[in-house]
């Protein structure tokens, strides 16, 4: 369980708002299912070791689930007949966002040890947790409170509240705030992107092409890395922070001051003084980002999540029941 984490910061849902909490819980399944979230960290583990960038995609994925329908596994959808454009198709998610098959193993594997138990937007979030902790070297460990029931629905169409890499300042604060979720949490969740890679062509067009802020050597490396129009076929990815790749650390504000981010969404957190501040503070190496962005992470997954009637617990992940 969560205790085993040795946690440095614990965040249970009563130190949240009550109405979005909905009723998680820190050591949720001691009772039902006591292995379960050992048994989603030792398959993280076993797909960190193997790829750091599936522990990326797992913290991307919370981000991805929770922002759409809310923390309720949605994402995890395939298309069907009755169903063919799911989440999984929408722009933001299609072709790039990965570490399915590390939520289907956990899923296989508590199973067997207790069916029809944990929740598959349960296991996302333990997933996320897990994922932050290895890939920090844990210094960001924390507890995650369950609880979440799967939904029933997914839409391509709802992926388009998801914020874009070209959004600026304005339009990133206000689709956080339409999640219950402040300018700091923008900031602070932004820090994520210290890990991951991204498609040429999320960023070629307003950062390499036209005109931008971007510090010019590295620029001068991305135009040898990707095409001048990306295509389907042609769009290769790059490491996010090219300083380290594979730790979710906070050089990526330490990148932001030094104009060496990829994205415009990223760019913008220095347009304002009072994001450029926070930037400031954040990249100290003192711990105050590993803190921020544990207590960032629970308030993220316990948006819009589903009890009582509102959902299941698949049995499947990809499939509704």
């Amino acid at each position: 369980m969560a205790t085993a984490f040795r946690p440095w910061f614990l965040l249970s849902c009563g130190l949240l708002l009550a109405a979005a909490c909905h009723g998680l819980q820190v050591g949720f399944y001691q009772k039902t299912c006591p292995r379960a979230e050992a048994i989603v960290r030792a398959e993280v583990q076993k797909a960190v070791r193997r790829d750091p960038g599936l522990g990326a995609g797992l913290i991307r994925m919370l981000f991805h689930d929770c922002f759409v329908e809310g923390c309720d596994g949605s994402i995890l959808l395939d298309p069907t007949p009755a169903n063919p454009r799911p989440e999984k198709k929408g722009p933001p998610n299609d072709s790039s966002q990965r570490s399915y098959e590390v939520i289907d193993a956990a899923k296989r594997a508590l199973e067997k040890a207790c069916p029809g138990t944990v929740s598959c937007a349960d296991v996302v979030a333990f997933a996320a947790r897990d994922a932050s902790d290895l890939l920090s070297g844990s210094r960001i460990s924390f507890a995650m409170p369950g609880g979440r029931l799967d939904g029933r629905r997914s839409l391509e169409s709802q992926t388009s509240v998801l914020p874009p890499p070209f959004a600026n300042l304005n339009t990133l604060a206000a689709r956080f705030a339409a999640k219950g979720l402040g300018v700091e949490d923008l900031v602070v969740l932004s820090g994520a992107h210290s890990v991951g890679r991204s498609h040429c062509s999320s960023f070629v067009a307003e950062r390499i092409a036209s005109p931008s802020d971007m510090d010019a050597a590295l620029a001068a490396q991305l135009r040898r890395q990707c095409p001048a129009s990306p295509s389907l076929g042609n769009d290769p990815v790059v490491a996010e922070d090219a300083v380290t790749p594979n730790a979710l650390d906070n050089q990526y504000y330490r990148n932001l001051l030094d104009r060496k981010v990829l994205f415009t969404s990223d760019a913008v957190l220095m347009s304002s003084a009072q994001t450029a501040g926070m930037v400031g503070d954040l990249a100290r190496p003192d711990g105050t980002w590993e803190k921020k962005f544990a207590a960032a992470m629970v308030k993220l997954a316990s948006i819009g999540v589903k009890t009582g009637s509102d959902g299941d617990i698949r049995k499947k992940c990809r499939v509704v029941n």
